[in-house]
C-alpha cells in the first residue's frame, strides 16, 4: 500500500469563492462534490475516493489541498491545477504545488 501524500496549493486570486464553485462544479460531474457558499468551501472526493480534495477561499487566494497515495498524487494534481489554470486563464491564475512527507 502506499503512502498517503498531502499536497497543498495556495493560488493568489481575489475571487476564490467563484473558481472554488466552479472546479466543485466541474470535477463534481465524475466525482462527488460539495460547495459551501456560506464558508466558501468545498470538497471533492475522485476517483472512487483515491483522492479527496480540500477547497477554501480566503479573501486573497485559493487554498487547495489533495490528499491521495504517492503514486496517484501527481495525477490529481494534475487535473485540479489544470482545470484551474484554464477557468482562471484570463486572470493569469498560477498553481504551484508544495508536497509534505508520507503518512
Amino acid at each position: 500500500m502506499s503512502d498517503t501524500i498531502v499536497s497543498t496549493a495556495s493560488v493568489a486570486t481575489e475571487r476564490g469563492a467563484r473558481y472554488g464553485k466552479q472546479l466543485v462544479s466541474h470535477l463534481g460531474r465524475k466525482s462527488v462534490g460539495v460547495w459551501d457558499e456560506a464558508s466558501g468551501s468545498g470538497t471533492l472526493d475522485m476517483g472512487d475516493s483515491a483522492a479527496h480534495v480540500t477547497l477554501k477561499s480566503t479573501t486573497d487566494a485559493l487554498v487547495i489541498t489533495v490528499e491521495a497515495a504517492d503514486t496517484d498524487v501527481a495525477a490529481y494534481q494534475d487535473i485540479v491545477g489544470r482545470h484551474l489554470e484554464r477557468f482562471g486563464e484570463r486572470d493569469g491564475l498560477k498553481v504551484h504545488w508544495v508536497r509534505s512527507e508520507a503518512k
